[in-house]
Protein backbone atom coordinates (compact mmCIF):
# COMPACT_ATOMS: atom_id res chain seq x y z
CA UNK A 1 0.00 0.00 0.00
CA UNK A 2 1.17 3.34 -1.10
CA UNK A 3 1.66 5.50 2.20
CA UNK A 4 -0.32 8.41 2.68
CA UNK A 5 2.90 10.80 3.29
CA UNK A 6 4.45 9.55 -0.27
CA UNK A 7 1.14 11.04 -2.14
CA UNK A 8 1.84 14.12 -1.51
CA UNK A 9 3.58 15.03 -5.41
CA UNK A 10 1.13 12.67 -6.95
CA UNK A 11 -2.05 14.38 -9.27
CA UNK A 12 -4.81 12.34 -11.46
CA UNK A 13 -6.09 13.83 -14.34
CA UNK A 14 -9.69 12.34 -15.07
CA UNK A 15 -10.22 13.00 -18.30
CA UNK A 16 -14.24 13.02 -18.59
CA UNK A 17 -14.86 15.29 -21.49
CA UNK A 18 -16.53 12.99 -23.96
CA UNK A 19 -19.90 13.92 -24.81
CA UNK A 20 -21.10 10.31 -24.66
CA UNK A 21 -22.81 10.44 -28.14
CA UNK A 22 -22.78 6.88 -28.67
CA UNK A 23 -24.13 6.15 -25.01
CA UNK A 24 -26.99 8.54 -25.41
CA UNK A 25 -25.94 10.89 -22.69
CA UNK A 26 -22.96 12.02 -20.94
CA UNK A 27 -22.11 8.33 -19.55
CA UNK A 28 -19.77 10.18 -16.76
CA UNK A 29 -22.88 11.19 -14.77
CA UNK A 30 -24.77 7.96 -15.04
CA UNK A 31 -26.00 6.31 -11.91
CA UNK A 32 -23.55 3.10 -11.07
CA UNK A 33 -25.27 2.29 -7.62
CA UNK A 34 -26.33 4.79 -6.01
CA UNK A 35 -23.07 6.79 -6.93
CA UNK A 36 -22.09 8.80 -10.67
CA UNK A 37 -19.50 7.30 -13.03
CA UNK A 38 -17.42 9.95 -12.84
CA UNK A 39 -17.57 10.58 -9.12
CA UNK A 40 -16.62 6.90 -8.50
CA UNK A 41 -13.19 7.64 -10.56
CA UNK A 42 -12.72 11.01 -8.92
CA UNK A 43 -12.92 8.88 -5.01
CA UNK A 44 -10.65 5.83 -6.17
CA UNK A 45 -8.24 8.58 -8.27
CA UNK A 46 -8.33 10.68 -4.64
CA UNK A 47 -7.01 7.60 -2.76
CA UNK A 48 -4.13 7.98 -4.37
CA UNK A 49 -3.80 11.43 -5.00
CA UNK A 50 -2.79 15.24 -3.44
CA UNK A 51 -4.77 16.39 -6.06
CA UNK A 52 -7.43 15.05 -8.86
CA UNK A 53 -8.29 17.60 -12.39
CA UNK A 54 -11.56 17.09 -13.84
CA UNK A 55 -11.65 17.47 -17.17
CA UNK A 56 -15.25 18.09 -18.65
CA UNK A 57 -16.72 19.45 -22.05
CA UNK A 58 -18.37 23.27 -22.00
CA UNK A 59 -21.51 21.96 -22.25
CA UNK A 60 -21.77 19.25 -19.68
CA UNK A 61 -19.69 21.55 -17.36
CA UNK A 62 -22.71 24.43 -17.90
CA UNK A 63 -25.66 21.88 -17.33
CA UNK A 64 -24.36 19.50 -14.36
CA UNK A 65 -22.18 21.70 -12.20
CA UNK A 66 -18.79 20.83 -10.55
CA UNK A 67 -20.43 20.79 -7.20
CA UNK A 68 -20.99 16.96 -6.73
CA UNK A 69 -17.53 16.00 -8.06
CA UNK A 70 -15.93 15.44 -4.38
CA UNK A 71 -14.09 12.34 -2.83
CA UNK A 72 -15.26 12.63 0.56
CA UNK A 73 -11.48 13.51 1.76
CA UNK A 74 -9.48 16.17 1.92
CA UNK A 75 -7.63 16.04 -1.52
CA UNK A 76 -7.99 19.09 -3.58
CA UNK A 77 -10.93 18.46 -6.85
CA UNK A 78 -10.20 21.19 -9.64
CA UNK A 79 -12.52 21.02 -12.54
CA UNK A 80 -11.70 22.69 -16.20
CA UNK A 81 -12.95 22.85 -19.57
CA UNK A 82 -11.79 20.21 -22.19
CA UNK A 83 -10.61 20.37 -25.86
CA UNK A 84 -12.03 18.61 -28.77
CA UNK A 85 -9.40 16.00 -28.48
CA UNK A 86 -8.59 13.34 -25.80
CA UNK A 87 -5.14 14.65 -26.33
CA UNK A 88 -6.11 18.62 -26.11
CA UNK A 89 -7.98 17.64 -22.97
CA UNK A 90 -5.21 16.51 -21.38
CA UNK A 91 -3.00 19.45 -21.76
CA UNK A 92 -6.15 21.33 -20.58
CA UNK A 93 -5.69 19.13 -17.11
CA UNK A 94 -1.92 19.53 -17.20
CA UNK A 95 -2.05 23.11 -17.00
CA UNK A 96 -3.95 22.93 -13.93
CA UNK A 97 -1.26 19.93 -12.37
CA UNK A 98 1.07 22.53 -9.75
CA UNK A 99 4.51 22.40 -11.16
CA UNK A 100 5.88 21.04 -7.80
CA UNK A 101 4.01 17.57 -8.67
CA UNK A 102 7.06 14.96 -9.69
CA UNK A 103 4.32 12.41 -10.80
CA UNK A 104 0.97 12.60 -13.08
CA UNK A 105 -1.44 10.10 -13.43
CA UNK A 106 -3.88 10.03 -16.18
CA UNK A 107 -7.22 8.37 -15.94
CA UNK A 108 -10.39 7.82 -18.25
CA UNK A 109 -13.66 9.00 -16.16
CA UNK A 110 -14.97 6.18 -18.14
CA UNK A 111 -13.42 3.83 -16.41
CA UNK A 112 -14.72 3.62 -12.66
CA UNK A 113 -14.01 0.02 -11.91
CA UNK A 114 -9.98 0.77 -11.82
CA UNK A 115 -8.81 -0.47 -8.20
CA UNK A 116 -6.53 0.60 -5.48
CA UNK A 117 -4.00 -2.74 -6.66
CA UNK A 118 -3.81 -1.18 -10.48
CA UNK A 119 -2.97 2.02 -9.21
CA UNK A 120 -0.26 1.01 -6.66
CA UNK A 121 0.98 -1.06 -9.28
CA UNK A 122 1.41 1.78 -11.58
CA UNK A 123 2.95 4.41 -8.83
CA UNK A 124 5.29 1.70 -8.03
CA UNK A 125 6.75 1.45 -11.74
CA UNK A 126 6.95 5.05 -11.81
CA UNK A 127 8.56 5.28 -8.23
CA UNK A 128 11.10 2.40 -9.68
CA UNK A 129 12.08 4.92 -12.70
CA UNK A 130 9.56 4.43 -15.32
CA UNK A 131 8.96 7.96 -17.51
CA UNK A 132 5.45 6.32 -18.36
CA UNK A 133 3.55 3.28 -17.16
CA UNK A 134 0.84 1.23 -18.61
CA UNK A 135 -1.35 -0.82 -17.19
CA UNK A 136 -2.63 -4.06 -19.66
CA UNK A 137 -4.44 -7.29 -19.62
CA UNK A 138 -4.16 -9.99 -22.59
CA UNK A 139 -6.16 -10.17 -25.82
CA UNK A 140 -8.20 -13.04 -25.59
CA UNK A 141 -9.83 -12.65 -28.71
CA UNK A 142 -8.72 -13.76 -31.61
CA UNK A 143 -7.88 -10.85 -34.30
CA UNK A 144 -7.38 -11.01 -38.02
CA UNK A 145 -6.84 -8.64 -40.69
CA UNK A 146 -9.26 -7.56 -42.71
CA UNK A 147 -6.64 -8.04 -45.71
CA UNK A 148 -6.27 -11.53 -44.41
CA UNK A 149 -4.52 -13.95 -41.60
CA UNK A 150 -4.79 -14.49 -38.06
CA UNK A 151 -2.50 -11.93 -35.85
CA UNK A 152 -0.35 -13.53 -33.44
CA UNK A 153 -2.01 -12.40 -30.11
CA UNK A 154 0.56 -13.86 -27.61
CA UNK A 155 2.66 -10.33 -28.37
CA UNK A 156 -0.78 -8.18 -28.11
CA UNK A 157 -2.23 -6.64 -25.04
CA UNK A 158 -5.39 -4.40 -24.18
CA UNK A 159 -4.47 -1.01 -22.59
CA UNK A 160 -6.15 0.81 -19.94
CA UNK A 161 -5.87 3.72 -17.46
CA UNK A 162 -4.79 4.46 -14.75
CA UNK A 163 -1.52 5.43 -16.91
CA UNK A 164 1.92 7.19 -14.43
CA UNK A 165 4.39 9.22 -15.65
CA UNK A 166 6.87 10.93 -14.63
CA UNK A 167 5.89 14.74 -14.43
CA UNK A 168 8.53 16.05 -16.50
CA UNK A 169 8.29 13.03 -19.07
CA UNK A 170 4.60 14.23 -19.86
CA UNK A 171 4.61 17.81 -19.60
CA UNK A 172 7.26 17.15 -21.96
CA UNK A 173 5.51 14.43 -24.42
CA UNK A 174 2.52 16.95 -24.48
CA UNK A 175 4.47 20.02 -25.22
CA UNK A 176 4.37 19.40 -29.12
CA UNK A 177 1.26 19.18 -29.21
CA UNK A 178 0.30 16.12 -30.84
CA UNK A 179 -2.38 13.65 -30.75
CA UNK A 180 -2.36 10.16 -29.98
CA UNK A 181 -5.19 8.11 -28.02
CA UNK A 182 -3.18 7.58 -25.26
CA UNK A 183 -0.84 9.47 -23.09
CA UNK A 184 2.47 6.55 -22.90
CA UNK A 185 2.35 6.96 -26.61
CA UNK A 186 3.26 10.69 -26.67
CA UNK A 187 6.18 10.00 -24.27
CA UNK A 188 7.51 6.29 -26.12
CA UNK A 189 7.12 8.56 -29.59
CA UNK A 190 9.48 11.60 -27.76
CA UNK A 191 12.13 8.52 -26.63
CA UNK A 192 10.66 7.43 -22.99
CA UNK A 193 10.84 4.52 -21.35
CA UNK A 194 7.73 2.92 -21.06
CA UNK A 195 6.42 -0.19 -18.77
CA UNK A 196 3.72 -2.29 -18.56
CA UNK A 197 1.77 -3.42 -15.42
CA UNK A 198 -0.87 -6.25 -14.67
CA UNK A 199 -4.24 -3.92 -15.78
CA UNK A 200 -7.37 -5.62 -14.41
CA UNK A 201 -10.14 -7.68 -16.30
CA UNK A 202 -12.60 -5.63 -14.55
CA UNK A 203 -11.33 -2.13 -14.84
CA UNK A 204 -13.49 -1.72 -18.04
CA UNK A 205 -14.73 1.14 -20.24
CA UNK A 206 -18.19 2.48 -20.35
CA UNK A 207 -19.14 3.03 -23.85
CA UNK A 208 -22.48 2.18 -24.56
CA UNK A 209 -25.48 1.60 -21.78
CA UNK A 210 -24.79 -2.37 -21.62
CA UNK A 211 -20.95 -1.44 -20.35
CA UNK A 212 -22.93 0.21 -17.43
CA UNK A 213 -24.79 -3.25 -16.88
CA UNK A 214 -21.88 -4.90 -16.73
CA UNK A 215 -20.49 -2.73 -14.28
CA UNK A 216 -23.21 -2.56 -11.86
CA UNK A 217 -22.98 -6.60 -11.90
CA UNK A 218 -19.12 -6.48 -11.08
CA UNK A 219 -19.53 -4.04 -8.46
CA UNK A 220 -22.40 -5.89 -6.69
CA UNK A 221 -20.10 -8.85 -7.30
CA UNK A 222 -17.66 -7.50 -5.12
CA UNK A 223 -19.94 -6.44 -2.72
CA UNK A 224 -19.54 -2.56 -2.86
CA UNK A 225 -21.19 0.41 -2.40
CA UNK A 226 -20.39 4.10 -2.62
Amino acid sequence: MIANDDVVDIWTIVVAAGSGSRFGGPKQFFDLRGERVVDRSVRIAAAHSAGVVVVLSAEVLEETGPSRLTPGSSTRVVVVVGSDTRSGSVREGLAAVPAEATVILVHDGARPLATDEVYERVLLAVAAGADAVVPVVPVTDTIRRRSGGVVDRADLVAIQTPQGFRAEALRAAHAAADDATDDATLVEAGGGRVVLVDGDSDNMKITDPSDLEIARLLLARRGETP
